[in-house]
């Protein structure tokens, strides 16, 4: 069998509290990972647990056992591993990007693909994890998916959606290689005021910093700065070669101080206390 994993990224947040959920399969199981400021799960399923089909009105929807999820919420009812999850949330008012944000990368073979569902939607119900209710009315979600065979060696990554001015932001910078080649690559998007600014190698990005406490992007008229002021984070599972076998760690709630200006005019310029943030050396 051909190494392949793919999963969904889906984060909702009212206030403090914050909570994401992983669905996905890997080449020889299935999972779903649970993540909170306070701790990070993974649940393994057989692989037959795992099924997806497109549904009209929602697009791609994925199972994962009893589970269910989509780009217009999920359905959990989940007992494994010490953790019980259910309940119930409903995603509206999505905003996709216009276009792949992978660009004309996404014609090559890379070891993984990014997608954007919705850098910023509003979310509705309740999840009850081990007796704590996450309650969400009107919250802010966030949601993406990869898909190949490997998480990059090494790479930053950076989401936040929690600006008054409705503002969301989403940063990758990773070391792609693509056979013979090896480069550091940028996919970044600021979504603000209705506009989509989307800094990327693509279109000529420079990495002028992406380290452990900073991403600092240039384009053209574009700049973004993003400073991380909080540190630590919690286990993930990981995919290589197709298996979950790697260790990471991200926050899905540090810290950190967003700035981004066109043309020496500042658009967005803000503190954002639960920033999810991955940063994974090589």
């Amino acid at each position: 069998m051909k190494p392949y994993y793919e999963g969904w990224y889906m984060k909702q947040q009212q206030g403090d509290d914050v909570l994401a959920v992983i669905p996905g399969r890997a080449t020889d199981n299935a999972f779903i990972q649970v993540i909170t400021p306070q701790g990070a799960r993974y649940l393994s399923y057989p692989l037959a647990a795992f099924r997806q089909e497109e549904r009209r009105g929602e697009g791609m929807v994925m199972y994962v056992g009893r589970n269910r999820f989509s780009p217009r919420g999920m359905d959990v009812d989940v007992h494994e591993g010490g953790v019980d999850l259910v309940g119930r949330l409903r995603y509206r008012s999505l905003t996709p990007l216009r276009s792949d944000i992978m660009g004309p990368f996404a014609m090559l073979p890379m070891e993984t693909k990014h997608t954007v569902f919705s850098m910023r939607h509003r979310v509705n119900g309740e999840l009850v994890l081990n007796g704590e209710t996450h309650r969400f009315d009107d919250g802010v979600g966030y949601m993406e998916g990869d898909r190949g065979h490997s998480f990059p060696a090494g790479y930053t990554w950076v989401q936040s959606g929690e600006f008054d001015n409705g503002a969301s932001v989403m940063i990758a910078v990773a070391r792609i290689p693509i056979g013979p080649v090896r480069f550091i690559g940028c996919i970044a998007v600021v979504n603000l005021d209705g506009c989509e600014y989307r800094l990327a190698t693509y279109r000529g990005v420079r990495i002028l910093h992406a380290t452990s406490s900073l991403v600092e992007l240039a384009q053209g008229d574009l700049r973004l700065r993003v400073d991380i002021l909080g540190e630590g984070g919690h286990q993930l599972q990981a995919p290589n070669q197709g298996a979950m076998q790697r260790v990471i760690r991200e926050s899905p709630s540090v810290p950190a101080h967003f700035h981004f200006e066109r043309r020496g005019r500042t658009l967005l310029d803000a503190r954002s206390p639960h920033t999810s943030y991955e940063y994974v050396p090589e």
